[in-house]
């Protein structure tokens, strides 16, 4: 007599539980979606452009034997002739600004002996000019060599509009990717039927223009000797800037 209610209650608990049923043609549009074909494919598309701004670092480097506020006050007062000259030069409204990049002032030691011993206070000031007015950057520079500025650290060319460059380089490589999968697809005996996924990415390359060598220049400043403009010219030339742009993408197939 248990025995019976014991499976009657395992039948009941047994046929009590609910059963879950998928369509047919769920099954096969989840097999089909797993199993679905693709097809990868890239293309970079670049370009060169001429540059519209240009980055200069002017450094004012001041020494003394005896004082740091001595080489303090002489920096100073060539930074401040070289700034006056700078904001006269660009145009602000146009974008064009300046500012300060680094500023020290520490004092020097010399080791004689494995004694160490201070040689001078130096003072340095590293101005920074950004500017769209290319033509005028030689002049900028050379003038705020004859001001007392001591060296040009860096000069760099770059593209203001980088993503409006990018933006069409973009539509170009997407498009050719696109081509090169109908391509393929074709010649595979099938076809394109939609996206699976894109990564895309845009760069652009540095560009130093040729930094014209100061120490001749320098050092007949040093020694007094009279220069023309036609010497004391600085040979500065843009050139062009790369900009590149990748588009890797993956299409479905059927």
């Amino acid at each position: 007599m248990k025995k019976v209610v014991i499976c009657s209650l395992l039948g009941a608990a047994l046929f009590s539980t609910p059963f879950m049923f998928a369509p047919a043609n769920a099954i096969n549009s989840s097999a089909q979606s797993t199993e679905k074909g693709y097809v990868s494919v890239s293309y970079t598309a670049e370009k060169e452009v001429s540059p519209d701004t240009v980055e200069v670092s002017i450094a004012v480097r001041s020494e003394d034997k005896k004082s740091m506020q001595t080489a303090v006050k002489d920096n100073k007062e060539v930074s401040d002739k070289v700034y006056e000259y700078l904001k006269g030069a660009i145009n602000s409204q146009n974008g064009d600004y300046i500012k300060t990049s680094n500023y020290s002032a520490s004092p020097s030691y010399v080791y004689n002996n494995g004694k160490r011993s201070l040689d001078k206070y130096v003072v340095s000031n590293n101005i920074i000019v950004h500017t769209k007015s290319l033509d005028k950057i030689s002049e900028m520079i050379d003038k705020s060599l004859s001001l007392g500025a001591t060296t040009v650290d860096s000069l760099n060319f770059s593209l203001s509009e980088k993503d409006a460059q990018c933006a069409d380089l973009l539509t170009e490589a997407t498009k050719q990717a696109r081509k090169r999968a109908d391509i393929i697809a074709v010649a595979a005996g099938s076809s394109v039927t939609g996206i699976k996924n894109i990564d895309t990415s845009c760069s652009v390359n540095s560009n130093y223009g040729i930094v014209p060598q100061y120490r001749n220049m320098l050092m007949s400043k040093a020694a007094g000797a009279s220069m023309d403009a036609a010497e004391s010219s600085s040979p500065i030339e843009a050139g062009v800037i790369k900009v590149y742009s990748n588009v890797n993408a993956s299409f479905y197939l059927k």
